[in-house]
């Protein structure tokens, strides 16, 4: 039975996903798709409703993206049209979309001007999220007003005959509070969605998924790291085709503190997973030897990883797939939107590129979720509380928290902090309360004294930074008890040699990334 489906059209918004993502909080099914998409091809779909995304680009510019079939918006279907979404049916039915005089972005003031269900339970007056420079200047006589801000007359319009509505504002983010009683609105009553996506829907549907696309005698091999992410695609793959699957943990030499032992005995063990376990920690660290960039240092560390596993998969006949944990928020921010016009924020060695040089084709059995739903996909399937709850850890391990060159002593000072953190923060019942916790090693000399002595030459500052974050997407530094952070600094600076000072990271994303690096 196909799903009732919401279609998000991606104009290259960096946050498409956070609207897939508010649809399915509701219990609706989203997908995202292109705005290639033909009216054939949305009949396909069980579609209830489409939602038009925001983008980075002038609706009026050359080049803009547009919809490729406009019978898509003649089809009947509630339609919401979200900032370039809303610029984009305005003007592809008569209204006029322009440079806006003062550009708007951030927290502004919205007033509701008409009664509609889109805005039903909506303050009078309330506060919503902007990002944009455009503005629809004028609207057609077809469409009527619903609400204004200072700078945005029409924030809020609806079509007088079609099912159209549009909002110049982000309901999407979290900074607009009454956003998802806006997406409550537009999928209950305007869409009469019945809210009936539940996690052990789509759960068997990937697992069904896997086994259709591996067929009956692919083997499939998986790149395990004791994340979340990795560990719930290891155990779906596994209960789409049992043995045929085999995971490969490389230690790279870049891992915390007991990592290759917890993978071990949980996959082995508990799982009765065919693990392999490849020793590259040398190849890897002298392969990083004097390297500073990041961006150098992800792609060293893709390439090694390509070789290892080459060596390994050799030794496994069959293997046709590889298997990784790519998530939503990874492939957006690598800029591999649907639509085609996000942009590139930081490369992330796993999305892309590896199956044309290992010479297998990709099975990211997690790409359309984000790590909530992977978390509830976790849980459902009955994986320990140790493993769906830990904080993410990135690709490319310590190398990217550690600033400039990576280094064995540099390293091994990072997992001492790290295990104090992940330790102190355990204690005081706060590690299920951050979404990622974590040290950042900057190798920059400040002044100490210890005991007698002046501490300077070969010091180091540890930076902690902890986060609360749903979706990964965007995320806020967390408000912790300052006697936790009390004892965390006290512990790092008396027992860690080499460190003399530690801040604490109050940035958040954006504009501000999660990891430094």
């Amino acid at each position: 039975m196909i799903t009732p489906t919401i279609l998000v059209v991606d104009f290259g918004s960096q946050y498409v996903q956070l609207i897939a993502r508010r649809v399915r909080e509701q219990h609706v099914h989203s997908i995202i798709v292109p705005p290639t998409i033909t009216a054939e091809q949305v009949r396909e779909h069980r579609t209830v409703g489409i939602i038009l995304s925001g983008g980075p680009s002038s609706v009026y510019a050359d080049g803009a993206p547009k919809l490729a079939d406009p019978r898509v918006l003649e089809m009947g279907l509630p339609t919401l049209g979200i900032c370039y979404g809303l610029q984009l049916a305005c003007q592809m039915l008569g209204g006029a979309v322009s440079a806006a005089s003062a550009r708007e972005f951030g927290r502004t003031h919205l007033t509701v001007t008409r009664e509609d269900p889109l805005l039903a339970h909506i303050a009078p007056h309330s506060v919503v999220w902007m990002s944009h420079g455009d503005v629809v200047d004028r609207i057609s006589e077809d469409f009527i007003e619903l609400a204004r801000t200072d700078n945005s007359p029409f924030a809020a319009v609806r079509h007088r005959t079609r099912p159209f509505w549009g909002v110049q504002f982000h309901p999407e983010v979290t900074h607009t509070p009454c956003g998802e009683q806006i997406f409550r609105n537009f999928l209950y009553d305007i869409c009469r969605c019945e809210g009936d996506w539940q996690v052990g829907n789509f759960t068997q549907d990937i697992i069904e998924g896997i086994r259709e696309r591996v067929g009956p005698k692919a083997r499939v091999i998986c790149g395990l790291s004791g994340g979340v992410d990795s560990s719930v695609a290891a155990v779906l793959i596994h209960k789409a085709i049992g043995e045929r699957l085999t995971c490969i943990f490389v230690d790279n030499g870049l891992l915390r503190n007991r990592e290759t032992e917890l993978v071990e005995s949980t996959f082995r063990r508990h799982f009765h997973i065919d693990l392999r376990v490849a020793d590259a920690a040398e190849a890897f660290l002298q392969r990083l030897d004097g390297v500073t960039d990041p961006q150098q240092k992800r792609i060293i560390i893709g390439h090694e990883f390509i070789d290892v596993f080459r060596r390994e998969a050799e030794q496994l006949p069959g293997v046709e797939f590889l298997a990784q944990g790519t998530l939503y928020p990874d492939v957006i921010e690598s800029g591999h939107s649907v639509g085609g016009h996000a942009v590139g924020i930081k490369l992330h060695h796993n999305v892309g590129g590896l199956p044309a040089e290992l010479g297998f084709k990709l099975l990211e059995p997690l790409r359309d979720l984000f790590k909530d739903e992977v978390r509830r996909v976790g849980e459902h399937l009955g994986l320990p509380e140790e493993i769906v709850w830990r904080h993410p850890f990135p690709g490319p391990g310590l190398a990217v928290r550690i600033i400039g060159a990576v280094t064995p002593r540099r390293l091994d000072l990072l997992r001492a902090c790290d295990d104090i953190v992940l330790e102190e923060i355990r204690a005081a019942g706060w590690y299920r309360k951050i979404a990622q916790g974590f040290v950042v090693l900057v190798p920059v000399s400040t002044v100490g004294v210890m005991g007698d002595d002046r501490t300077y030459a070969d010091q180091h500052v540890a930076a902690v930074r902890f986060v609360e974050s749903a979706d990964f997407m965007t995320a806020d530094w967390v408000r912790i008890d300052h006697d936790v952070l009390a004892n965390i600094s006290t512990r790092i600076i008396n027992e860690v040699r080499g460190v003399n000072r530690v801040v604490y990271d109050i940035s958040t994303k954006p504009p501000s990334t999660i990891e430094w690096e």
